[in-house]
């Protein structure tokens, strides 16, 4: 009781605290007692007591509260995970999706109408141009792609542009973004700002308090951090906003699993002491890659050679394991790199305990005003929680046998 008087009387506790705090069980009103982790509430039903109680619950929610009327939109275990959500990214209201891409659809499709047009940052998460071919294209919303900066994005704006919708640091190559400079654009234009903070995940970046309306997380990432869920989630703090995006969430009948929100639970709570190591991690490999002959650039906003270092410096609070390393390797050396190494499973996600790695694609990159265009191979990592030493072993092994 001491810790929550105190935490009542300090109004600004420090985040790691609160992600200890936030979304934690309720005492019994009979024995006094709760668990220290909330249990995973599994319903499809939800029963009230009489039809006095229900008739309260609808009013509720037709006046945008959250409010349970069927199990498909969760109970304490969902409330409590929204709660942690909105502690992250500062927000008055999170909703949970089934993973991060549709997470990113929610936000497409709760904000724009047929007819409306929308301009996205051009080093956006590759599965957005999915969506606009596949989906966004089918319902007559209008897509331009940009480099994210209010000079470039000012000459693609048309009369029903309505969402900006951005991702920083970029996808693959991590450019990190004028963030401050976007909501002023967006202000100035009328535009709703959309952020991918998979990458800050609200702990080490928070676009809301930049100026961005809406943010997007993959919870799959580094909120889950153990790689054995699929999440994603939506935060926004304007009524209006909170209100359209509650509509479409209810109306596309998105559910997340009791289980899988306990498992974001349960890894959000070792978030900061993880997200710290892998930053840590991540400095160590880019200083053991800058003395490789091969390495031609390394993409990573908290090491000081990255161009977008000073922004990194300005809006963030810290770093993590995501970095990808330019190697004067052909074709056959790079796959010879990948391949070679022990440590690194080969895979698309990040954000979990383990080391990853992936061989860029060419065609990937080519869409991204931010590459030079240069002949190197690009190779993106995820640096893990292993020791530093043996993964920078690894690399070097790696690389050696793919250079002979």
């Amino acid at each position: 009781m001491a810790l929550l008087h105190t935490m009542t009387q300090n109004p600004s506790p420090h985040m790691d605290t609160m992600l200890l705090h936030s979304g934690i069980a309720q005492f019994n009103p009979k024995t006094g007692a709760a668990p220290v982790a909330l249990p995973a509430v599994r319903t499809s039903t939800v029963r009230f007591e009489d039809l006095s109680a229900l008739d309260r619950a609808i009013q509720q929610k037709a006046a945008g509260e959250r409010v349970v009327t069927y199990g498909r939109m969760g109970m304490d275990t969902h409330a409590a995970l929204e709660e942690v959500f909105c502690t992250l990214e500062g927000a008055r209201r999170a909703f949970l999706a089934p993973s991060g891409l549709s997470a990113i659809t929610l936000a497409f499709l709760g904000l724009l109408d047929a007819g409306e047009h929308v301009l996205v940052a051009d080093c956006s998460y590759g599965p957005v141009r999915y969506l606009d071919k596949t989906v966004l294209r089918r319902m007559g919303i209008q897509v331009t792609y940009s480099r994210a900066t209010p000079e470039a994005l000012s000459q693609h704006l048309q009369s029903n542009t309505r969402v900006l919708y951005v991702e920083s640091p970029g996808s693959l190559l991590f450019e990190m973004l004028d963030l401050r400079a976007l909501a002023e654009f967006a202000q100035e234009h009328g535009l709703v700002l959309v952020t991918d903070n998979t990458w800050g995940s609200g702990y080490i970046y928070r676009p809301l308090d930049l100026g961005a309306h809406v943010s997007v997380v993959a919870g799959t990432k580094y909120v889950g951090g153990h790689s054995d869920l699929m999440l994603g989630a939506v935060m926004a703090s304007e009524d209006r906003l909170i209100q359209r995006l509650s509509d479409t969430h209810y109306a596309m009948g998105y559910s997340v699993s009791a289980d899988d929100a306990w498992l974001a639970l349960r890894g959000v709570r070792t978030l900061p002491i993880r997200l710290q190591q892998h930053a840590r991690n991540a400095l160590q490999v880019c200083e053991f890659l800058t003395g490789r002959t091969e390495v031609t650039r390394i993409y990573h906003p908290a090491f000081p050679g990255d161009p977008g270092h000073a922004l990194w410096q300005r809006d963030c609070s810290g770093s993590n394991g995501m970095l990808s390393v330019a190697l004067k390797l052909n074709p056959e050396q790079a796959r010879c790199f990948v391949d070679g190494l022990q440590l690194f499973g080969i895979g698309y996600s990040w954000g979990g305990f383990e080391s990853l790695v992936q061989l860029v694609e060419p065609s990937a990159l080519a869409v991204h005003s931010y590459w030079d265009g240069g002949p190197e191979a690009v190779v993106r990592l995820h640096i893990g929680l292993e020791s530093t030493a043996d993964l920078i072993a690894d690399l070097s092994q790696a690389l050696d046998a793919a250079t002979r």
